[in-house]
């Protein structure tokens, strides 16, 4: 054991002996950093003092990747001990729960729950993975779209999603599995520690329950002539957006423009190049529309970004300069890019912050659902309300200008004013969800005397929270404030 321990990595014998620590003493260490490697999603997720998981294997992970469950509403993909995985996401999968072992503290896993959450968040499944065929014919649309009307496109836009009503995973309309499976492995924690809490930073400034987020995708020039009524109409009810502008080809931009929406205190972010689809179609010309993307951000004084029709591919986001994304949806099922990210709370894609889409597009919800009700937001609200999470939303100034889309957005609106009354929810724009979460991602819980303290900068915003289990649920309590599930 200690010989498959100091194999690991490459490790060198000689810089063992010269820090001084006995064979014992290293493996022990090599085993924590293995174990805290295995929790770190799940510590990412709830910030708590990492004494509290200690995870560990069963066995050697398979080679192949699948989809198996673990509980009967957790569906997760990746490797497993048990080598069955299936490909495709069904009701029938193997259950991997029952190889769940509990013993003196440490909780021993089929799997890795750090890679079965980094693949749910990149999207690493097959189904968020278009076939050739898929992508050749997104091509030709994209080549063909200038010269087609509204009417057609929206055509083909439905003809795409036809099937959407039949894809189990992710999970519509709101997908919250890595919520829970991080909620189930911290109830498996306490009871495998036999402790009765665990204290975390709770997720949101001030103890709110969770937060909005409003941006506004401006596509045509009308949608960009409509920004400074749609700032009129958010005011009225005391919400701030951010307007994410195409800095290429689809209108002019003026400086007046961007120096009205921020001054309004609205935000500016850029969204895609030039709109045309094609951002992530060939490495080497993606290199090139980044550069000018980095360049835009600059020029506008943005801080954020969202692609196009939420086409995005993260392993190649390195090449970005912006602090943070706003392109992965939720659940994908009606969009041309299928998939999802399966989590309604922000996290990192290396240095920058994705801030998730979780709710329908008022695009899809007027024209490919034909819904003119806020009932399907509504239901999406409390879902993700439920797990305290990011309620984002994307209202283009191009749809809502004619009478019965605005009549609509008036509704959401009205509703959200009500929500922020009853719940005390956190409205908030983009960059402050960036500055918020990346200072919540370097505080920490530490002892302080016979109770907790959150440390770090910016912890005076922080609120120390409890995580227990009330009739094998988990539920959470702050001060001041009655345990909500």
């Amino acid at each position: 054991m200690i010989t498959e321990l100091l194999s690991m990595g490459g490790v060198d014998l000689q810089e063992n002996f010269d820090s001084q620590l006995s064979l014992e003493e290293f493996a022990s260490k090599r085993a924590a950093e293995a174990s805290d490697m295995l929790s770190l999603s799940v510590l990412d997720h709830f910030r708590c003092p990492k004494d509290f998981l200690d995870f560990g294997l069963s066995g050697e992970l398979a080679f192949n990747e699948g989809f198996f469950r673990f509980g009967p509403h957790i569906i997760c993909y990746g490797r497993s001990v048990r080598n069955s995985n299936e490909r495709q996401g069904e009701s029938s999968l193997h259950d991997t729960f029952n190889a769940t072992v509990l013993d003196d503290g440490k909780v021993t896993l089929p799997f890795d729950a750090t890679e079965i959450i980094n693949n749910l968040r990149l999207e690493r499944y097959p189904i968020s993975r278009a076939s050739s065929l898929e992508r050749l014919l997104r091509r030709a649309y994209y080549l063909v779209r200038p010269f087609t009307n509204l009417s057609l496109r929206r055509q083909v836009q439905r003809f795409h999603a036809r099937n959407w009503q039949k894809q189990l995973f992710p999970h519509w309309p709101v997908d919250t599995t890595v919520e829970n499976l991080c909620e189930t492995l911290l109830v498996l924690s306490l009871r495998a520690k036999n402790i009765d809490r665990i204290p975390f930073v709770w997720f949101w400034p001030r103890g709110a329950p969770g937060c909005v987020m409003m941006t506004h995708d401006v596509e045509t020039e009308a949608g960009r002539d409509f920004c400074a009524d749609l700032m009129d109409l958010d005011d009225s009810f005391g919400i701030k957006a951010s307007f994410q502008v195409v800095p290429e080809r689809r209108y002019r931009v003026p400086a007046k423009l961007l120096e009205l929406i921020r001054g309004r205190g609205f935000e500016v972010g850029i969204q895609d190049l030039n709109h045309d689809g094609r951002l992530f179609d060939d490495r080497k010309e993606f290199q090139r529309r980044a550069a000018l993307i980095n360049r835009y951000v600059t020029d506008y004084k943005a801080k954020g970004f969202r692609s196009a029709v939420l086409y995005r591919n993260p392993l190649w986001y390195e090449a970005f300069d912006f602090s943070f994304d706003m392109s992965m949806p939720n659940v994908a099922h009606l969009d041309p890019q299928r998939g999802g990210c399966c989590t309604v709370m922000p996290y990192f894609i290396d240095k920058i912050l994705e801030l998730p889409v979780t709710t329908t597009q008022d695009y899809m919800l007027f024209h490919i659902l034909n819904q003119r009700s806020i009932d399907l937001w509504k239901h999406q609200v409390e879902i993700i309300m439920g797990k305290n999470g990011l309620v984002s939303f994307i209202v283009h100034p191009d749809y809502v200008r004619e009478h019965a889309s605005r009549s609509v957005y008036l509704d959401l609106l009205g509703y959200l004013q009500d929500l922020r009354l009853r719940t005390k929810v956190w409205a908030a724009l983009p960059h402050e969800v960036d500055t918020w979460w990346r200072a919540r991602s370097a505080m920490t819980v530490e002892p302080d005397g016979s109770t907790w303290r959150v440390v770090g900068e910016g912890s005076e915003r922080a609120v120390l929270a409890y995580a227990k289990t009330v009739n094998g649920k988990l539920v959470y309590e702050l001060p001041d404030r009655a345990a909500t599930a």
